[in-house]
């Protein structure tokens, strides 16, 4: 593996990239700086911020780089949604794909992604905290959405780790 490349928005897939960087000891680039520092079809695991199932950077990162992994990071619990942004994202079937649970913090976003999750805090929130019988799940995304929240951790990884070492 050449490089860890990733596309993050509030920072929570830097943070991922980098800790997986240094637990692999390999070289993390953005996606911006890959194009001066990675020669084109390098071997790389890419991390992208998942934004409607669709990974971020990752139709860019696949014209240029041969993909060998997948971190889609998102407000989503770790392990969860991998069939529906491996389908989204046309990732092939013998690509393994990571769902890594990032985080949330409405004042970092920008722009366009500001005003739909604004709408999102309200519709979801709202949603969410009508439901009667939440599971812990439901109760922590509901947290985040309210007050925000950083879930980046190395145990969220291990599943990423134990392909890489095998």
């Amino acid at each position: 593996m050449e490089a860890i490349v990733y596309t993050s928005n509030t920072g929570t897939t830097k943070e991922y990239a980098e800790l997986l960087g240094s637990k692999l000891s390999i070289p993390v680039y953005s996606l911006n700086e890959a194009k001066t520092n990675l020669k084109a079809d390098s071997e790389i695991i890419y991390l992208g911020w998942i934004m409607a199932s669709s990974i971020k950077g990752y139709k860019k990162a696949i014209k240029n780089y041969n993909i060998c992994a997948v971190g889609a990071v998102g407000m989503g619990a770790t392990g969860t949604q991998i069939k529906e942004v491996r389908t989204r994202n046309n990732i092939p079937a013998d690509t393994p794909v990571f769902t890594l649970q990032g985080g949330f913090d409405i004042n970092k976003l920008h722009g366009i992604y500001k005003f739909m999750m604004k709408i999102m805090v309200k519709t979801a929130g709202k949603g969410l905290s009508d439901k009667q019988d939440r599971t812990s799940e439901e109760d922590q995304m509901l947290d985040m959405i309210l007050h925000g929240g950083n879930y980046v951790s190395e145990e969220n990884l291990k599943e990423i780790l134990n392909w890489y070492e095998n």
